[in-house]
């Protein structure tokens, strides 16, 4: 792939999603560097309740997320009124979850971190100052519903090195950019 059009990405909302460990947090700041549109890291929107439940080796059910996706879904809907494109970092594990983020006809392309178990946990491992513990990791990876074919979501193989994993973002950006006019 090459990069053809960095610098003619409409700006858009995109969610990077995928479980702990995936890359989110890196890919989504390497696009907001190269894009220069507005980025949130969803786990900066988690209330307190969340945090400390997930420090603690517990994971999260769906009301625990619920107040948490809306506060990411509010984001999102404040970025589509400024026309300015978005970037949110967002596990968006269930389609359901997936469903909220985009509610009210908001357009959201998601950008699915697809990683190997083994290396996921590897990470995790090297993990300095995140509340999330790798043991939460087998709970995540239950979770995680993979994208239908009637959601928007680019998949993404996360592998890479992370400069080649960000070009290789916006070159699938740029991809579903002509592949939707």
């Amino acid at each position: 792939m090459t990069q053809s059009c960095p610098n003619g990405v409409m700006p858009r909302l995109v969610v990077v999603m995928g479980v702990s460990g995936s890359g989110k947090t890196l890919v989504a700041e390497g696009l907001c560097s190269q894009l220069g549109w507005p980025f949130q890291e969803g786990d900066d929107l988690h209330p307190p309740h969340n945090i400390a439940k997930m420090s603690s080796g517990e994971p999260l059910t769906d009301e625990d997320r619920l107040p948490w996706l809306e506060k990411c879904r509010e984001w999102l809907a404040a970025r589509a009124k400024d026309g300015r494109g978005g970037i949110l970092a967002c596990s968006a594990l269930k389609g359901f979850y997936r469903d909220i983020l985009r509610q009210n006809g908001m357009d959201v392309t998601f950008l699915f971190l697809r990683v190997p178990r083994d290396e996921l946990e590897r990470r995790l491992k090297g993990r300095k100052r995140h509340f999330m513990p790798v043991t939460l990791l087998d709970s995540q990876l239950e979770t995680l519903e993979a994208p239908s074919g009637q959601e928007h979501i680019l998949v993404l193989d996360a592998v890479d090195q992370p400069a080649e994993v960000i070009a290789k973002a916006i070159d699938l950006l740029c991809e579903d950019q002509e592949n939707r006019r």
